[in-house]
């Protein structure tokens, strides 16, 4: 840890004013040597109030700084602009990283979606990317993938009453606009899953409507702004707390109980094709099985979801 990282852990987890000559004795440098520090660090983006009697850090409820996150602090890994944070979180994968790495962003020049679309990442939205180690078959990859989805709508639930549903394969929806897409990304080693980087992007304070009609926000349904952190870091303990312990069954019986797709006539594209029927379950690994025009029925597994 340099010298500035110091001073940030210093700041961040004291409830009052950090005098100069107090950094100056924790760090071992002169007094002068501190202030060019903290010049740099506010220089960076870092908020640090100066004062006579010496230097606080403000608890910002929206910050996503790594030193803002408490516990998880060493796990998180900030951007102010980045591609996106699929990239940086694949990177930092293959690099070896720690289990449940997180690549955040303040916004994203090319957010991905799904089939190869853009998310839209303005400032004021969610964006990050997990790196999760699963002890898992492959097969069951596309389960991490609803598991995600299943978290983030529980926590936008319990947060905010937000009457969020889950949509086959990745979103998620309040009424019919779309506040939440999940995407995922994997690497495997034999059989079994190496890394998977599962991607979120929610909009919180920004404004897709503008857009995208079909998009919603937080801030527009709750009538103010909305701390990001808090979301943030609710999600990573649950979603965390599920990983650990993963059950492939439960994920499909919650999924099962707060999506709004099965029942519906559905059409599915994928790259090469187009299926159009009934969904009427998920199977064991998470794909959407159809019941067609014609009685027989078909599981998909990926692709472009459409209620009709």
């Amino acid at each position: 840890m340099d010298a500035k990282q110091k001073i940030v852990t210093i700041l961040s987890q004291a409830r009052d004013v950090v005098s100069g000559e107090t950094l100056s004795t924790e760090l071992g440098v002169s007094r002068v040597s501190v202030w060019k520090h903290i010049k740099g660090l506010v220089q960076s983006g870092i908020p640090i109030v100066s004062s006579p009697k010496g230097y606080c850090l403000p608890r910002d409820p929206d910050c996503l700084m790594p030193w803002a996150f408490d516990e998880w602090r060493d796990r998180i890994r900030y951007f102010p602009e980045t591609t996106s944070t699929m990239d940086e979180a694949m990177s930092l994968a293959r690099k070896g990283c720690p289990d449940f790495t997180v690549a955040v962003a303040q916004r994203q020049t090319c957010g991905r979606g799904r089939m190869k679309r853009i998310w839209l990442s303005a400032d004021g939205g969610l964006y990050f990317t997990v790196v999760v180690r699963p002890d898992i078959p492959i097969m069951m990859a596309g389960l991490v993938n609803l598991a995600a989805a299943l978290d983030m709508t529980e926590q936008l639930r319990a947060l905010y009453h937000v009457d969020a549903h889950v949509k086959w394969p990745n979103d998620i929806l309040v009424g019919n606009h779309k506040i939440c897409g999940v995407l995922s990304q994997m690497e495997a080693e034999g059989d079994q899953v190496a890394h998977m980087n599962i991607g979120v992007g929610l909009n919180v304070n920004n404004a897709p409507e503008t857009e995208e009609p079909i998009a919603v926000s937080l801030r527009t349904l709750m009538g103010r702004t909305v701390p990001r952190r808090e979301i943030l870091t609710a999600f990573l303990e649950a979603f965390e707390r599920r990983i650990r312990a993963f059950d492939p069954h439960q994920v499909i019986d919650q999924w099962q109980s707060c999506n709004v797709t099965l029942g519906r006539k559905v059409r599915v594209f994928t790259v090469k094709d187009r299926v159009e029927g009934t969904a009427e379950a998920l199977d064991e690994h998470g794909g959407l099985v159809l019941r067609l025009a014609d009685g027989s029925r078909r599981t998909v597994v990926y692709g472009d979801c459409f209620h009709r």
